[in-house]
């Protein structure tokens, strides 16, 4: 299998409670529901897709809890295609405390999870989806079994919540795939990680970035 995860963040980089005002309030997070009011038709349709496309889904244990209330409790699932694909394919959740979970379709990861996603993406086909679970994104990335990181960049800053990548931690080269931009301003962005940045040790060279400049101006 192939292991994408997809984010939904602020310009600000935040992730936390984007789908109502009581979905996430840990750390006194005040400011849920930023999402909702910017999605438009060509944003949903690349969630619907993202989702419809999985073959099977990879959580952490918040946002488990999270979906498994609100996607679990989804009544009609024909109305909705990430309902549909959240409740019809296998789901997994990493997780050291959780021994019985009652949406149906879950199973439990826990001790080598690295080994037992490696058995994962080995032994199926198509997609493993991981929506969200931000720290276990970071954790997956350290562990290079990410195949590709998409995000979904929403235009507004709301100045607090759990960011994807917080002001310390490892460093990690990207190569973008693709972006595409909603007419409301969603940039929908897919990445492929590429070990670590290289770093520029020299002094910049001012002339230097002019000649390069001049040149693009001319091309």
């Amino acid at each position: 299998m192939k292991l994408k995860t997809t984010t939904n963040l602020t310009l600000d980089g935040v992730m936390q409670g984007l789908g109502g005002a009581e979905e996430d309030r840990s750390g006194g997070f005040e400011r849920g529901g930023w999402a909702i009011p910017i999605i438009d038709p060509v944003g949903m349709q690349y969630l619907d897709e993202a989702y419809g496309g999985a073959g099977a889904f990879l959580f952490g244990r918040r946002t488990y809890d999270i979906f498994a209330r609100s996607w679990g409790k989804f009544e009609d699932t024909s109305t909705s295609a990430i309902a549909a694909a959240l409740n019809s394919r296998p789901k997994y959740v990493v997780s050291s405390t959780l021994t019985d979970p009652q949406w149906a379709g879950t199973s439990v990861l826990s001790g080598d999870v690295a080994n037992a996603i490696r058995n994962l993406k080995v032994q199926n086909e198509g997609t493993l989806l991981v929506p969200g679970s931000g720290k276990l994104v970071r954790w997956l990335l350290a562990h290079d079994l990410v195949d590709q990181l998409d995000v979904v960049i929403y235009p507004v800053v709301i100045g607090q919540g759990t960011r994807l990548f917080p002001e310390t931690g490892p460093d990690i080269a990207l190569e973008l795939l693709s972006s595409h931009t909603s007419p409301g301003g969603l940039t929908m962005q897919s990445y492929q990680p590429k070990g670590r940045p290289h770093y520029q040790t020299d002094t910049l060279d001012t002339d230097k970035m002019s000649e390069v400049g001049r040149g693009r101006s001319q091309a």
